[in-house]
């Protein structure tokens, strides 16, 4: 009798396998979302009052360029990091062209995370290499668009020009209240767990959010691959993913919804780990993300009523449309540079952990201090 039941069962799951590897998408894809918002809230705990302290010490472009990057990697959200700094300018904290480099940094730190995302495949070199190629790109972009972008800025201050215009423009434009679908289900959840386990063991909170990211990144993997054996590569080529300009915008809209490009690019790496999406489809959508992106802390500009948070709230948009205006149809320089790199990763798994201390904390942090 148990013997037909559990056949019966076994039949069951065999037949409608898919059924079951979408609900256990579904379920980790959640657990997934939820661990990176317990992350950030957690690291917010420690780090927000930090970072703000952080980028109220510069006036120096260069230097505010790392405090953009090493405040955004410790509470990994650059949208956090902007509206941190559109604040500071509303009350006069911060001028514009200091606040200006400090974005452009953030726009280099919020790529810690998908890194984060890729390492639960390291000990699978196949995997890894795809997986981490997929964070990188999103690095690569930032990095070299911070390269051109960041002397033309101190050069010619073109970004304050430009959302200067657009600023005056909105001037009139009162604040919108913009609430993210996917922090309704999973913020409520987090400041559940955060008060039961205590705000003042955060490091205990965090690693709680580290266990579930590789637990959510380990089962979000297998059920993929049931999804690929299962043609699911098919229908992101045919649909979501079918040219670039679609892969855009589908970065832009889910990151507008998600209010993170943290999120959205790190949710193709797993994607890219099971063999759903190469890198040449993921780097138009991680373009669209870092557009997206820019929204939340528009819209905060816009809630205070200031002109000069408003401008610097635009120059991030002007920032992140430069760098795609330069670097889409140049795409094959960060790709290529995000191939190779992968390649030199998965044959040495000290690198990538090096990459991610280095240019995400120790070099910010040396260059913070050699300034003081």
């Amino acid at each position: 009798m148990l013997r037909s039941s559990g056949n019966a069962i076994a039949e069951f799951y065999t037949k409608h396998r898919n059924v079951f590897s979408v609900l256990q998408l579904i379920f980790f894809l959640y657990l997934f979302i939820f661990s990176l918002q317990l992350m950030g809230d957690s690291l917010k705990l420690f780090g927000a009052s930090f970072s703000k302290t952080l980028v109220e010490t510069t006036s120096n472009p260069f230097v505010g360029l790392f405090i953009g990057i090493l405040a955004t990697s410790i509470i990994q959200s650059s949208s956090s990091t902007t509206s941190i700094v559109v604040g500071l300018v509303a009350g006069g904290a911060l001028t514009i062209d200091t606040a200006i480099p400090i974005v452009m940094g953030a726009n280099i730190g919020t790529s810690v995370t998908s890194f984060m995302a890729a390492f639960p495949q390291i000990n699978r070199s196949n995997e890894f290499k795809r997986a981490f190629a997929a964070a990188t790109v999103h690095d690569f972009f930032n990095l070299l668009s911070v390269l051109v972008l960041f002397p033309l800025q101190l050069f010619t201050n073109y970004l304050d020009r430009i959302a200067t215009f657009l600023g005056n423009l909105f001037a009139g434009v009162g604040g919108l209240n913009f609430l993210s679908p996917v922090k309704i289900i999973t913020k409520p959840v987090s400041k559940m767990v955060i008060s039961v386990i205590g705000e003042e063991t955060v490091w205990l909170i965090f690693i709680v959010a580290l266990l579930l990211l590789f637990i959510a990144l380990k089962y979000m993997v297998s059920s993929l691959k049931v999804l690929v054996i299962a043609n699911a590569k098919a229908w992101f080529d045919k649909y979501l993913f079918k040219n670039s300009l679609r892969a855009f915008l589908v970065g832009l809209i889910l990151t507008i919804l998600v209010q993170s490009s943290s999120i959205t690019v790190s949710l193709m790496v797993p994607l890219a780990s099971a063999g759903l999406l190469n890198i040449i489809q993921i780097f138009p959508y991680a373009l669209g993300a870092n557009v997206g992106t820019t929204v939340t802390a528009i819209l905060a500009a816009l809630l205070t009523g200031n002109i000069s948070a408003v401008i610097v709230a635009f120059s991030h948009l002007c920032f992140n449309l430069s760098g795609m205006i330069i670097w889409w149809p140049l795409k094959v320089v960060p790709i290529t540079l995000t191939q190779k790199f992968s390649e030199i990763a998965t044959k040495n798994k000290l690198i990538p952990f090096g990459f991610v201390v280095f240019v995400f904390f120790l070099l910010p942090m040396i260059i913070i201090y050699l300034s003081n």
